[in-house]
């Protein structure tokens, strides 16, 4: 059984990947319909990270930003997106406070695990494998996290163990305080989506076959 339809089988266990997450989620809209990123130098995120602050408020204990949404805006000054008309969100973002740890959603074990250095990229990051009793295996990608708490390669983790932990903005690529979660399947990650949390419009059509839709492995 592939994903996602592997998910509804009765034995098997899924973990939150954020523990006690509590009320609706604020969702955080990052594409151009957000006036207020035209205001700011895109860049500058502690100062999108206090926006997120006070819309959050004391109304959300955590927020959410969308999968295949498109952030033209936001990655204005990220060479590596313009040059490849590459601003379709691959992941969801998950919004929750620095230092909050990270459990593995399904069995499975530490694929890759690392930091890329740069600003607007990943800082450190973890990809897990998963290994379905039947089917095809698949990973599940972890950016923006704290670079000093990453597990080693080849670990083995059972669902709900804790891995990492979410990172500042020294370490996580100067990103707002989130991690990007995105699914990648076997041909995702033989053609580099490790690499590529954004795609092309031209890209869109094989999508679902390379990483699709995050949402139902993210488990509250």
């Amino acid at each position: 059984m592939t994903y996602p339809y592997l998910l509804y089988g009765e034995k098997i266990r899924h973990a939150p990947v954020f523990r006690g997450l509590r009320g609706d989620p604020f969702v955080m809209n990052l594409s151009p319909e957000n006036s207020y990123l035209d205001e700011i130098d895109s860049r500058d995120q502690k100062r999108l990270q206090e926006y997120i602050e006070r819309k959050m408020a004391s109304v959300y204990k955590w927020g959410v930003s969308g999968y295949l949404e498109r952030r033209d805006t936001l990655l204005r000054d990220c060479p590596q997106m313009v040059s490849e008309n590459r601003f379709y969100h691959l992941g969801i973002d998950i919004i929750v406070p620095c230092g909050t740890p990270l459990h593995a959603p399904l069995d499975g074990v530490v694929a890759e695990s690392g930091y890329e250095p740069g600003e607007g990229n990943y800082g450190g990051f973890v990809l897990l494998r998963h290994d379905p009793a039947e089917g095809e295996a698949f990973y599940s990608f972890y950016g923006h996290l704290a670079r000093d708490l990453l597990p080693p390669a080849g670990l083995r983790l059972s669902a709900g163990d804790e891995f990492a932990r979410i990172g500042d903005f020294h370490e996580n690529g100067n990103w707002f305080h989130h991690t990007h979660m995105q699914v990648i399947t076997g041909l995702g990650y033989r053609r580099g989506y490790l690499s590529k949390g954004y795609c092309s419009p031209e890209d869109m059509v094989d999508i679902n076959s390379l990483c699709p839709d995050p949402v139902p492995l993210f488990k509250r």
